[in-house]
């Protein structure tokens, strides 16, 4: 069940489309120079994980999927039923052979997963970027976040010029329940340099199993939450194509 790892948890991060590499950041919150390019990383087909416990009960569903009171905001439940189930946030049997701790982005299945020790893995449904804004290779979380302020870089700025008012200039977007990086932002490093990619919260659930992202990895509010609190510091991050 697990997939041959064609990358070194030391390569670069990595760009699909290197002409893009300054338009890729759209979810950034920061500045700064371009990710590095370099070779494009290759994986086999999309990994495959079978369920550990049975699949969440309406019940469960509603709860998980429930309104949430976080820091003064009250994040509006979501209407699950209209989410494709597979994209639930539930444990399953591993299917990465990464360690413990480390965080895995299967783009071509729309799954992020949480390696956890015991042969057991946590997966969400997320949305990814849209074709050309993809990416993918290896990084650290070096940072994390709650109700992050949303910079977006001018190249996003340029393209749409109405979200000038949130430009790194006027001091960007404060955290809030329409900010696009929703209740949490975990923010990817790679080789000690800002890649500007982001793991982040979303209050538009009609995104997840989509890519309609500018190449960030999007969670739904309640899941960013849950896998928020549950990643260590420094934890290592795998995005395959």
């Amino acid at each position: 069940m697990s997939f041959e790892k064609t990358i070194s948890r030391r390569t670069f991060l990595s760009l699909s489309a290197v002409t893009a590499a300054s338009t890729l950041a759209g979810c950034a919150s920061t500045s700064g120079t371009s990710p590095m390019a370099g070779q494009p990383v290759s994986f086999p087909n999309p990994i495959r994980a079978f369920q550990t416990t049975p699949a969440p009960t309406d019940a469960e569903l509603a709860v998980m999927y429930g309104p949430v009171e976080d820091s003064g905001f009250l994040i509006p439940a979501v209407p699950y039923q209209q989410i494709d189930p597979r994209f639930y946030r539930q444990q399953v049997i591993d299917p990465t052979g990464e360690r413990p701790g480390t965080i895995v982005v299967d783009t071509p299945s729309r799954l992020l997963y949480l390696v956890q020790p015991g042969g057991t893995a946590m997966r969400y449904g997320v949305g990814i970027g849209r074709e050309g804004f993809a990416w993918q290779g290896t990084g650290v979380i070096q940072w994390r976040q709650k109700w992050p302020r949303w910079k977006p870089p001018n190249e996003m700025v340029a393209r749409q010029p109405e979200l000038v008012k949130y430009s790194i200039e006027n001091g960007g977007m404060e955290g809030g329940l329409k900010n696009p990086l929703g209740a949490r932002a975990l923010y990817i490093f790679s080789g000690g340099e800002d890649t500007l990619y982001r793991l982040h919260g979303n209050p538009d659930w009609r995104s997840i199993g989509k890519a309609v992202s500018s190449g960030c990895v999007r969670l739904l509010n309640q899941d960013v939450i849950d896998l928020y609190d549950r990643v260590p510091n420094k934890a290592p991050v795998v995005v395959k194509q």
